[in-house]
């Protein structure tokens, strides 16, 4: 598991490592079942605090991401695509939000948001 920490982020360390975590099991690198690293691992891996660490996966396992078992460690949760897929749409929808706020501002019109949505997805059907 690779994970990286940006200290000119404006996102707090904690946030890093979920996004990052959440990320991997999306992508399939990290499997139902699959095993992390422990905290004090990560954290000393990471070179920082374990308390973070701590605060990252009580997070990722609130949101049912990971399941803690006492004196083995913390394992992806089976069954959690569908939680995966809804977090997604969130953020997209945050994106789209506030995407459509700048737009407003610019004052473009709908078709132009539209058309710079298309080109950013590579479907620009304009001959």
């Amino acid at each position: 598991m690779e994970i990286l920490i940006r200290n000119t982020s404006q996102q707090p360390i904690y946030q890093q490592i979920c996004t990052q975590i959440k990320d991997q099991i999306v992508s399939g690198a990290l499997a139902p079942g699959a095993s992390l690293p422990s905290i004090r691992t990560l954290a000393k891996d990471l070179r920082i605090s374990v308390i973070t660490t701590k605060r990252a996966y009580d997070e990722l396992e609130a949101e049912g991401f990971l399941t803690a078992v006492a004196g083995k460690g913390s394992f992806v949760a089976e069954g959690n695509m569908e939680l995966v897929r809804e977090a997604h749409l969130r953020e997209i929808e945050e994106h789209l939000r506030r995407a459509a706020e700048l737009a407003a501002g610019c004052k473009l019109s709908d078709s132009q948001l539209l058309e710079m949505l298309k080109l950013q997805l590579g479907e620009d059907e304009t001959p």
